[in-house]
């Protein structure tokens, strides 16, 4: 059983060509993904989130608006119990400052996300951080 990846943008986004790339990654990674779309709402995500029990959450955002309510969507998806220690992942435009990128990204992940990605060069890390996931969600199967 592939390890489930639930994938989201920002309630303002609506962009969609963040997601088809950032799904074909993940499938080509061994992620089965529920792809939310463009413009998700906190409640449908936090939903979604109690559903499906995914693997791991990301958000996928390119309208800028990202740092502002990127905390408030991972307040709300730490408030559930099934995904207080699950990975949670933004990354994108995070802000239409972009020389401001690095210092919201740690803002953000004192917030509670797990890694916020600014830049082209956080796809290495995003990869190892993928390989990971699927095998801690492998093992955590087997048990």
């Amino acid at each position: 059983m592939k390890p489930i990846a639930l994938l989201t943008t920002i309630p303002s986004d609506s962009h969609q060509w963040n997601l088809v790339f950032i799904r074909l990654l993940l499938e080509e990674n061994g992620f089965e993904v529920i792809n939310l779309g463009p413009s998700v709402p906190y409640d449908l995500l936090t939903e979604a989130c109690i559903k499906h029990q995914p693997d791991m959450l990301i958000v996928s955002t390119i309208n800028g608006h990202g740092y502002i309510e990127g905390k408030e969507l991972v307040k709300r998806v730490r408030e559930l119990d099934c995904m207080r220690e699950k990975p949670v992942f933004i990354g994108g435009k995070l802000s239409t400052d972009v020389s401001m990128s690095y210092l919201y990204a740690v803002e953000l992940e004192s917030a509670g996300f797990t890694k916020a990605y600014c830049n082209d060069e956080d796809l290495q890390d995003f990869g190892q951080r993928l390989q990971q996931i699927k095998e801690q969600a492998t093992v955590a199967r087997q048990a």
